[in-house]
């Protein structure tokens, strides 16, 4: 029928999101959002972590197994990979906030693969319900370069046009009305990519070139 709505045009994690936190009183109400069905089969809801004095917020896409088990961002392999990365770009890890633009595991079981949890992309209706807490995050540290870690990263920040392939390793600014609310965005590839490729190296040396990008802009 025409005009029907579907139930997924409800969803927004905007109700959770307290006004006038900080950042660990937004981590703990976090922990309780059910702004979108994700959280029913994820273990927790992993909010971001790091300096809240960033000058650099790295937005990666979602959390994966271990980041689910853990509720900490990138402490599985991809997140050993941006670690290096960063190191060799001249960005300092600790002096960086790692973060996602959703909060909570999506996967699905592979019967062939036993117990296993293989990961899924957000939709598009998943990644605006959670983009309230992305904004939240990016208003409190107001950091003066974002990056863009994978092409649903930069969906999320730069609107659904956003190519990955195409824009990666440029200065952007984001909308005024999205969540990096004019803030200078360098989009690259999500470290996990780095590990799928067929040339390893390859695809580490340009990771590592894109983040030399924010590097420069952060002085």
């Amino acid at each position: 029928m025409a005009g029907t709505k579907s139930p997924e045009d409800a969803y927004t994690a905007a109700p959770f999101v307290p006004h006038h936190a900080d950042l660990g009183t937004l981590r703990e109400a976090a922990a309780g959002c059910h702004g979108c069905p994700l959280h029913r089969e994820a273990t927790r809801t992993v909010f971001g972590a790091g300096d809240a004095d960033a000058r650099v917020v790295l937005v990666g896409e979602e959390p994966g197994d271990q980041e689910d088990r853990q509720g900490k961002p990138f402490v599985g392999p991809a997140g050993k990979v941006l670690d290096r990365a960063l190191d060799e770009a001249g960005i300092d890890p600790d002096e960086s906030y790692l973060t996602n633009a959703v909060k909570h595991f999506k996967f699905t079981h592979v019967p062939e693969r036993g117990k296993r949890r293989i990961h899924k992309p957000p939709s598009l209706r998943e990644l605006s319900a959670c983009g309230p807490w992305l904004e939240a995050e990016l208003e409190l540290i107001e950091p003066e370069v974002i990056v863009a870690l994978g092409a649903t990263a930069g969906r999320a920040l730069l609107g659904p046009s956003f190519r990955v392939t195409k824009q990666r390793g440029t200065r952007l600014e984001g909308d005024a009305s999205g969540p990096a609310h004019g803030g200078l965005i360098v989009p690259t590839i999500h470290p996990s990519a780095v590990l799928r490729a067929d040339d390893r190296e390859a695809a580490y040396e340009g990771l590592v070139a894109d983040l030399r990008v924010a590097a420069e802009l952060l002085g």
